[in-house]
């Protein structure tokens, strides 16, 4: 049995979509000012103050952001990074074609973040899984549904027993087992900038390969292998 190891990293929506964007802001607000009003003064969704930082926040958005890299590990083997910035389909693509052999999946938090945005940027591009997700009755059948772990092992689910989620990030499991945080000078929340700097792609992606190699020893300490 072939374990795949993994974690993405994202990006808000690039400039091609902004037009859509812009209309689905716009929208938002407009109904909000029709709900909510205080003394004739217009209430905007204080989580989208914005329309910049709407489009920011469409890093965790599958329907218009974008997987710049993939990181990932087979069982033991050596950590890799699948990124091609500029030609995302390209890099969905080579997690599908790696993914094809493998039995498990394992990565923190990937069932409500990573797999379903991989999955929602699959649908977006045209990208056909590897793995069927509708016909239940294929041996490469890959199941979303909750209080089981296979063939998805999401550590974070796992480690809280599929309870609330509160103090459950990769850093704090790990620091608990004892292992090494992956968070050297970069984070999720900071991708987008750092994305900016140059070099910063290669810092993503270096950043990327810890989170799985962490997640891996984490996994390896939850299911007492070592």
């Amino acid at each position: 049995m072939k374990t795949l190891y993994f974690d993405i990293e994202t990006l808000p929506a690039d400039e091609s979509s902004y037009n859509k964007l812009k209309y689905l802001f716009d929208k938002k607000k407009e109904k909000k000012s029709k709900v909510k009003k205080i003394e004739d003064e217009e209430i905007v969704d204080s989580s989208s103050k914005s329309l910049d930082d709407f489009i920011n926040k469409t890093g965790l958005d599958g329907a218009f952001g974008r997987v710049l890299c993939i990181a990932y590990a087979i069982d033991d083997g050596e950590l890799q990074v699948l990124c091609n910035d500029g030609n995302e389909k390209k890099t969905i693509e080579e997690f599908w074609d790696v993914a094809k052999d493998c039995d498990l999946f394992v990565g923190h938090n990937i069932m409500s973040f990573d797999f379903k945005f991989i999955m929602q940027r699959s649908i977006v591009l045209g990208v056909k899984p590897t793995w069927q997700t509708r016909e239940m009755r294929s041996p490469k059948y890959l199941s979303f549904a909750r209080y089981r772990n296979n063939p998805i092992f999401d550590t974070m689910c796992e480690w809280v027993a599929w309870g609330e989620n509160k103090n459950s990030s990769l850093e704090h499991v790990a620091l608990a087992l004892g292992i090494p945080t992956p968070k050297d000078g970069v984070d999720g929340s900071k991708v987008a900038e750092v994305y900016k700097e140059e070099g910063g792609i290669q810092k993503i992606c270096d950043y990327c390969k810890r989170d799985v190699g962490t997640t891996r020893a984490v996994y390896k300490r939850m299911t007492f292998e070592n």
